[in-house]
């Protein structure tokens, strides 16, 4: 049994990653900032994870065997945490994104060494208390975030984006550390994304979807499984650094609307637009992962072709027209 603190994320892929745990034998405890409360049996930290002191003060003669961080997404909140649990855990996992990828444009699957963190600029001075600032940044965010916590992103003072200047700190990680880099999530009937439905609606009204002229494939990962991972790599496993976590199968945006379209009925129109906003699912560059590292670490992904038609059913549910 381990000691196992997630902070933030028990929702959607992250609930299930805590029942996981709890089920497996681990002893769960919960970081927020108390908007949500706990499962029952599971124990709850209430601080904001961006008040250093507060986050000091609730974990206070605490200690983790484990730290699963779902909610890092600035380098600012990145440099907190580890200061704050360098001696509080043996193994930190960070819950990074495909995102970033940002600047990929690759015909091949993009491994973990396609982005170099020792050439990301980390920028702690942007306005990243801004939300509107944090979601246009998304993926700059996680990558200052991931070099932060390997300790080798070079300093900025102002922008962001790659670059190079002085090391963040060059002291590597005070901890065993990794990043799961999660593909596109599907399925689910607690999507709160709102991204399947985007699709639900204009098939059933056969409305036109917006998609750009060359439309790539992504790669994409199970809400269960990528839970499952994150479980594994928690508790599982040691490797340390990133490794992208998606199921084998890229999808394209017709073949995911053709599984919606089967369930919900109506009729898939697709409208190409070289500038202006395309729908989600669709994408004018091509990032879709490798997860050779991972299935040599030993995890074992499904194929997309096993759940796609369920991962969809649980989301928009049962009614067709």
């Amino acid at each position: 049994m381990k000691d196992v603190l997630v902070i933030g994320g028990n929702r959607y892929f992250g609930k299930r990653l805590i029942a996981l745990l709890r089920e497996s034998g681990h002893r769960v405890t919960i970081l927020n900032r108390g908007s949500s409360g706990a499962p029952d049996g599971i124990e709850q930290l209430v601080a904001d994870r961006d008040d250093e002191a507060a986050l000091e003060s609730v974990l206070a003669g605490r200690s983790f065997d484990v730290v699963v961080d779902q909610v890092c997404y600035t380098p600012r909140q990145a440099e907190i945490a580890r200061r704050v649990f360098a001696a509080r855990t043996r193994r930190y996992v960070m819950t990074s994104t495909v995102e970033v990828y940002a600047y990929e444009d690759s015909a091949s699957p993009v491994a973990e060494d396609a982005l170099d963190l020792g050439t990301v600029t980390v920028d702690t001075g942007a306005a990243w208390e801004d939300p509107e600032f944090r979601e246009a940044h998304y993926g700059e965010g996680k990558r200052q975030a991931e070099a932060v916590f390997a300790g080798v992103g070079a300093g900025a003072g102002v922008g962001v984006g790659p670059g190079a200047g002085g090391p963040v700190d060059g002291g590597g990680p005070p901890f065993a550390w990794a990043s799961v880099r999660v593909a596109h999530v599907l399925g689910g009937a607690d999507d709160f994304t709102g991204r399947i439905d985007h699709y639900a609606r204009r098939i059933r009204a056969g409305e036109p979807i917006a998609v750009p002229v060359v439309n790539h494939p992504a790669t994409y990962v199970y809400v269960e499984e990528i839970a499952a991972f994150l479980a594994w790599a928690a508790v599982g496993t040691d490797f340390t650094g990133p490794v992208n976590a998606h199921s084998h199968g890229p999808l394209t945006t017709a073949e995911i609307c053709a599984a919606i379209e089967r369930r919900v009925g109506g009729r898939t129109v697709f409208r190409e637009v070289e500038v202006g906003e395309i729908s989600p699912f669709s994408f004018s560059r091509s990032y879709g992962m490798d997860n050779s590292r991972a299935t040599a670490l030993g995890y074992p992904f499904s194929h997309s072709s096993a759940w796609l038609a369920d991962a969809v059913a649980e989301t928009v549910g049962e009614v067709r027209t």
